[in-house]
């Protein structure tokens, strides 16, 4: 069992039905889901731009990307349906609890003046949306192999029923929050 997990069944499940009055362990938010994304706009002009994209995304998640594909056609993006224009990977179970891990105590304290991740990147359902600017926070990934440094999405979904669930569960996490 991860780190992270045990810490959750421990320490922060007791805390949260505590704090919220929750009186069944069901009804007490969890993570479901991380999806991480990759929007790639240059895949249009440069398709080998998308075997790179997969190679840092699988390096960081261990997991093999999926290649996502244009739904409807747009003539001033010069886009046609069905082309390529990103990856993603949903993570669950233990590759979502070890990524979480990393992300939280490795790879987001390596990022250039770090002061915090925003607190208020919460959607109003209690998932949880970072952007982040460079691949190369994280620490598989070799400088000296990549072909262009590129951000990523990292959606992490949840059962809370508010922001504020949320908000306090990634918080016991170890989610580092900007003080406001």
């Amino acid at each position: 069992m991860q780190r992270l997990q045990s810490l959750y069944r421990e320490q922060v499940l007791p805390t949260l039905m505590k704090e919220f009055g929750y009186r069944n362990v069901m009804e007490a938010p969890r993570i479901t889901k991380i999806v991480i994304n990759i929007g790639m706009g240059e895949a249009l002009d440069n398709p080998k731009a998308l075997d790179f994209a997969v190679q840092d995304l699988a390096t960081v998640t261990g997991q093999r990307p999926v290649i996502t594909r244009a739904r409807k056609s747009v003539a001033s993006f010069k886009l046609r349906a069905g082309r390529a224009i990103g990856v993603k990977v949903t993570l669950r179970g233990e590759r979502m609890w070890a990524f979480l891990d990393r992300l939280c105590n490795v790879a987001l304290p390596r990022q250039r003046d770090f002061r915090g991740v925003s607190p208020s990147a919460f959607d109003g359902r209690g998932n949880y949306t970072l952007g982040l600017r460079e691949q190369l926070i994280f620490p598989e990934i070799n400088y000296d192999k990549i072909d262009k440094i590129r951000g990523m999405e990292i959606t992490i979904v949840t059962t809370a029923k508010t922001d504020e669930e949320a908000r306090r569960l990634l918080e016991l996490l170890g989610m580092p929050f900007r003080r406001k």
